[in-house]
């Protein structure tokens, strides 16, 4: 088809050719893998000098040596050999369909991996089946076919290696790159990888607040949500301590700094974040006062305290209920106390000046216009930026059901 007819031919036309040009294309590889069967049969060395008939294709066709092991491999199981000591070939009559340019490679290679579970005494039966249901289905559903008459042939499976239980394979690689940013890596068994996914399934859903639609990727919404799930580990009661301490992160930041929002502060050993982020993690934390002398030396180091006392987190649990922000769904477990004015500016840290938030609307308070103040009953109300609402009408969240016996 010239590239005039191309430009002239309709839809039904050019799926025509395509097909034309695939059976093409298929027919050629099957009769490729046979010609590479026979050069092994006659001695690839005693030929052409290579020393495998893989070598010999990874040059002729310049692919990379996995492709062509792959190739060789696959012509191994469909064409038989005519050398002495060669096994049968496993799928022969798939090797005769595949000439003729009616079989895809993926299709291919799913009848050739049911054949090898099946035992050799089904393996033509089965064969034949594979085939005639691969005429009309694709080789998901084929290999779905494969995968029952094994079930129908072996209902018990194979027999446990061994009768004490395998030791999961879990690894897992945390690494600080210079530019601060961190890479994870790791590989799990399935029961580990199924509940972690549970796990972030549940923290990455798409939030529904009123501060606008979420416009995060996948992969934004589950980087928040591994975020989330390390917040509430840490804050579990039954984490391990270190050192005699439960496990925490020290963030230093000078007072006027913190004041500020303006400047940096030092996060563990070789971390930096912003004093503006440092104010955020300030609102609900352990707080050590401490005066340093030029040479960052320690020359006063007053008493660790939370400012948050649990009684004051136990009554913000049970007055909010969760974030409180309008339209968020977050438990408590999930949440942070913010002061409504900072301590740092003199806020006082009792029930009047806090308020509950997730870290995603905590964030959001300290960086937009919305603001947040305790109503006459009490309760914390949000006043929306002006872009959102020009008069600014006071925002609460109704999603948490009240105590039942709350009068």
């Amino acid at each position: 088809m010239d590239r005039e007819t191309v430009w002239q031919a309709d839809a039904g036309a050019l799926a025509d050719r395509l097909r034309e040009l695939l059976t093409v294309v298929r027919s050629a590889e099957a009769e490729i893998g046979a010609v590479l069967v026979e050069i092994e049969s006659r001695g690839v060395q005693e030929l052409f000098g290579y020393r495998s008939a893989a070598r010999l294709y990874e040059h002729l066709a310049d692919v990379p040596r996995a492709a062509a092991v792959r190739t060789v491999a696959r012509a191994h199981a469909l064409h038989p050999s005519r050398s002495l000591d060669a096994a049968p070939s496993l799928a022969p009559a798939t090797g005769t369909a595949a000439l003729t340019g009616g079989l895809s490679t993926p299709m291919i290679d799913t009848i050739i991996t049911a054949l090898t579970a099946i035992p050799p005494e089904h393996r033509d039966t089965a064969e034949a089946d594979l085939l005639a249901f691969a005429a009309d289905n694709c080789h998901k559903q084929v290999a779905a076919l494969g995968a029952r008459i094994m079930a129908h042939l072996d209902p018990d499976g194979p027999e446990p290696a061994d009768t004490e239980p395998a030791t999961p394979a879990r690894e897992l690689s945390l690494r600080r790159k210079r530019t601060g940013t961190w890479e994870l890596s790791g590989r799990f068994d399935d029961e580990t990888g199924t509940r972690a996914s549970a796990l972030l399934d549940a923290l990455a859903e798409r939030r529904h607040a009123d501060d606008g639609p979420d416009l995060r990727s996948p992969q934004e919404r589950y980087g928040d949500a591994f975020s989330d799930a390390v917040d509430l580990a840490l804050d579990s009661p039954e984490l391990p301590t270190q050192a005699g301490e439960r496990a925490h992160v020290m963030v230093a930041v000078s007072l006027t700094d913190l004041q500020s929002g303006l400047g940096t502060a030092t996060l563990g050993d070789t971390g930096l974040l912003s004093a503006a982020e440092a104010r955020i993690h300030a609102c609900d934390c352990k707080l050590i006062p401490a005066v340093l002398g030029s040479t960052s030396e320690p020359l006063d180091l007053g008493r660790a305290r939370r400012l948050i006392s649990p009684g004051l987190r136990r009554a913000l649990f049970l007055r909010d209920r969760g974030c409180a922000f309008p339209g968020c769904h977050r438990p408590p477990r999930h949440c942070q106390g913010h002061h409504i004015r900072h301590w740092a500016d003199g806020g006082p840290t009792d029930l009047t000046n806090l308020v509950l938030l997730c870290g995603h609307h905590h964030r959001l308070l300290h960086r937009s216009g919305w603001q947040v103040r305790i109503a006459t009953d009490g309760h914390p109300e949000f006043l929306p930026p002006r872009f959102l609402d020009k008069r600014r009408k006071p925002r609460r969240n109704n999603l948490h059901q009240p105590l039942p016996f709350a009068a």
